[in-house]
């Protein structure tokens, strides 16, 4: 059985590294690059983001998320509140980090700050501020390549539009004729809620966060990062109805995920009051992480 102990853990300088990378995948709207040239963008890609690539697709196997499932989603390890979790979310801060001088909790606070000028409801403001909350998993110890990066199903094929998707011929589920075929252990249609996606940060926080939000919010939180699906349409062939129309909600949010940032900080102490007022309305004092 492969260790993913027994290689690198870390190879982006830091977790925010991917979100950048995403910017280089899929400019904004606006951009001139034509599709053909974001889609060619691999052969740019600093050494690290091809190393965080190689690991994540190499050990996202059916078995290791079904183990972090169980490792995590008893959500035995603390009780605290949302705010109190985004300023333990701020300890992940690198100040070596040449990409971004935000704090965690100002790049949560632009993300919902942008949602909030365009009037969405409140239920969205409040899925911008704590979408990122998951990376948590960082500070009890995860390599990053398990806590972000896409996310893809597991326990069938992996799809071609999964970037570096050759890296996948190293991942043990590849040569498994019980995971390799198109739907593999699932059924057509058979819907995401039936389906195991690969194990990192928006996987974790749905399940501390779904008896609070409604459920366009659960599914923004938990497939925010499943770009082969909102940004690629594939995976379509597993969804149900309700997926369909959800959906469209995911890619309504991926707008702010991706475009959000601004260069002058948001002002963390002037706007704390409104926020801490909002996560009151949806979450109790202390939850469950």
């Amino acid at each position: 059985m492969i260790d993913p102990n027994s290689e690198q853990r870390n190879p982006l300088d830091h977790p925010d590294q991917w979100e950048d990378e995403l910017l280089g995948r899929y400019p904004t709207p606006s951009s001139t690059k034509s599709d053909s040239e974001f889609r060619d963008y691999e052969a740019e890609q600093r050494p690290s983001v091809k190393e965080f690539y190689r690991l994540n697709h190499r050990y996202q196997t059916l078995a290791f998320v079904q183990q972090k499932r169980r490792e995590f989603l008893s959500l035995d390890r603390r009780r605290m509140g949302v705010w109190e979790a985004m300023e333990f979310l701020n300890t992940l801060v690198d100040d070596s980090d040449p990409d971004t001088e935000l704090t965690q909790i100002e790049h949560l606070l632009q993300t919902a700050e942008a949602v909030r000028h365009d009037g969405r409801p409140d239920w969205f403001i409040l899925t911008g501020l704590i979408h990122d909350l998951g990376k948590i998993l960082c500070l009890d110890g995860e390599p990053q390549w398990a806590v972000v990066g896409d996310t893809f199903p597991v326990g069938c094929a992996y799809s071609k539009k999964i970037v570096y998707h050759d890296f996948f011929q190293a991942n043990p589920d590849w040569v498994d004729s019980r995971y390799n075929s198109q739907f593999g252990v699932y059924k057509s249609e058979t819907g995401l809620d039936n389906v195991l996606m690969s194990w990192g940060h928006d996987e974790y926080l749905y399940h501390v966060i779904k008896d609070y939000l409604p459920i366009e919010a659960q599914y923004m939180i938990r497939y925010h990062s499943f770009y082969p699906a909102h940004r690629e349409r594939d995976y379509e062939y597993l969804f149900d109805e309700r997926d369909h129309a959800m959906f469209d909600w995911v890619r309504e949010f991926n707008q702010y995920d991706l475009y959000s940032k601004a260069e002058a900080p948001p002002d963390v102490e002037r706007l704390k009051p409104y926020y801490e007022q909002l996560i009151g309305r949806y979450f109790p004092s202390q939850i469950a992480w």
